[in-house]
């Protein structure tokens, strides 16, 4: 924030140069019309501090004589603090447009959650609530109490909790029903998720040791049944949904992993990390597994996220048998992974679009978006392509293009959404390299940031997520001046 004390951009001796001593105080600059005003608005403390720092910017630059008297004139001063000001008290998590061709993007916020759950989360966060109060009785309340009908209702479960995240939903599941046993996996779902997150360290973490069975590629029925010992406390599918092997492969499915273990007592758990609560197919996209086929098959613990394809927010939801649900709900490590009332909110109203299938697609935002059709976002990208070309020209030149988006955050990695899009490239191919990242950086550096990427020398904007063409358009002439 010290640049906006700079009064002298190139760095050069300023040609009528303030002395140092000139600065007015603290107290005489908080008492001028404009920064007072600024008190009013914001408070003594918070103009303070900035009006404080800007004086200390501009006495740095008199000492070295780069700053012009002019910039000690009250107006002029007044204006640095309220930049300073504006700056302090800017976001830093902003909303952007999301051009990347992933709809479910891990660093973009992943699923964008439906206007009936952000209604309900500000209705419900206005005032008190009743989180953990039964109205029927008077009574303390259960906060799971919140979603669990909806989630059995939706699954087919006896049973259902829900934590902060997957990861802490597989973390809870494998603590409260193996903790100082062995769990057994196939070696080929022993999988690594975003940021380094490993199947194997969460047993570890969990209490467990981890028991590996079959090889990378396949895995048979009897591969389980040798490794169970008196030690085993549970049996664990993984599901690969973010990468695929394929070629000479082998798995062994939910229901035969059931029968193993309830043959030998033990509980049976698969997680599913992607979410799917209905049948994607019916929509011409990918089937992708869901927690009521899992609990279908035999499985006692079922795990999946709230934020991927099941287009909520952040959540680890668990469901399963009254039993299992029961150990895992009262194991000490649940209080420290709960779900905190926002997001619970947020949870509660999106699973309530579920209950009308039929609306999916016009209710719930990241189903509304994979299923838009390409000829559409085509149609769009022909509409946008003439105010890009003038944004960007002389400097670079737009074409429309049809793509390949995917669906994103580890979910059927193998599958592409066919899409369209404007493909923008430099006219002058030396130096083209610095030319797309100079046109990078202005587009994330408009009002609202817009991100796209990089491929075979070209910045694409992939349109699917871009439902409404007005944001973007109305940042264009901002986008010409920056590349001026």
């Amino acid at each position: 924030m010290g640049r906006l004390t700079e009064s002298v951009v190139d760095g050069s001796q300023a040609k009528n140069p303030a002395n140092p001593k000139d600065l007015p105080s603290i107290d005489r600059v908080l008492r001028w019309p404009g920064v007072a005003a600024l008190v009013d608005e914001h408070g003594h403390t918070l103009v303070a501090d900035e009006a404080r720092a800007a004086i200390d910017g501009l006495r740095e630059s008199a000492r070295r004589g780069r700053l012009e008297a002019e910039a000690l004139q009250p107006e002029s001063v007044a204006q640095a603090i309220q930049a300073r000001v504006a700056e302090r008290l800017a976001p830093r998590l902003r909303t952007v447009i999301n051009l990347t061709g992933t709809v479910i993007h891990t660093n973009l916020g992943r699923a964008l959650l439906a206007d009936a759950a952000l209604q309900h989360l500000l209705a419900v966060m206005a005032g008190p609530n009743n989180l953990e109060y039964d109205l029927a009785s008077g009574g303390r309340g259960d906060r799971d109490s919140v979603v669990e009908e909806q989630l059995c209702t939706l699954t087919g479960a006896e049973a259902a909790t829900v934590v902060n995240n997957n990861a802490a939903a597989v973390l809870l599941t494998i603590a409260a029903l193996a903790r100082g046993r062995e769990v057994i996996v196939s070696r080929g779902e022993l999988v690594e998720i975003g940021g380094a997150f490993r199947m194997p360290d969460v047993m570890a973490s969990a209490g467990a040791t981890l028991v590996e069975v079959g090889t990378t590629n396949r895995t048979h029925p009897r591969d389980y049944e040798q490794a169970i010992t008196e030690r085993t406390g549970l049996l664990m599918k993984v599901h690969t949904s973010n990468y695929a092997v394929q070629g000479f492969t082998s798995s062994v499915d939910e229901h035969e992993i059931a029968r193993i273990a309830h043959a030998r007592g033990l509980p049976m758990a698969t997680d599913l990390g992607s979410g799917a609560l209905v049948d994607m197919s019916a929509w011409g996209l990918p089937h992708e597994p869901t927690p009521r086929e899992k609990i279908a098959a035999g499985c006692d613990v079922v795990s999946f996220s709230g934020d991927k394809l099941l287009g909520g927010p952040q959540a680890g939801l668990i469901v399963g048998t009254r039993e299992a649900i029961g150990r895992i709900r009262k194991f000490p490590m649940k209080r420290a992974l709960r779900m905190s009332k926002l997001p619970l909110a947020a949870l509660e109203a999106t699973l309530m679009l579920y209950l009308r299938p039929e609306r999916l697609t016009q209710d719930l935002p990241t189903l509304r978006l994979l299923t838009r059709p390409a000829e559409a976002i085509r149609e769009q990208a022909e509409a946008l392509f003439a105010p890009v070309q003038a944004a960007v020209a002389p400097r670079f030149t737009v074409s429309v293009l049809d793509l390949q988006g995917q669906i994103g955050s580890g979910s059927l990695p193998v599958e592409r959404l066919p899409s369209a899009g404007l493909a923008i490239a430099p006219v002058e191919k030396k130096g083209s390299g610095r030319a797309l990242d100079e046109l990078a950086t202005a587009l994330r550096a408009l009002p609202r940031p817009v991100i796209g990427r990089v491929a075979d020398d070209r910045l694409l904007l992939d349109l699917r997520c871009l439902e409404d063409s007005a944001p973007f358009l109305n940042q264009l002439p901002a986008l010409r001046e920056a590349l001026a």
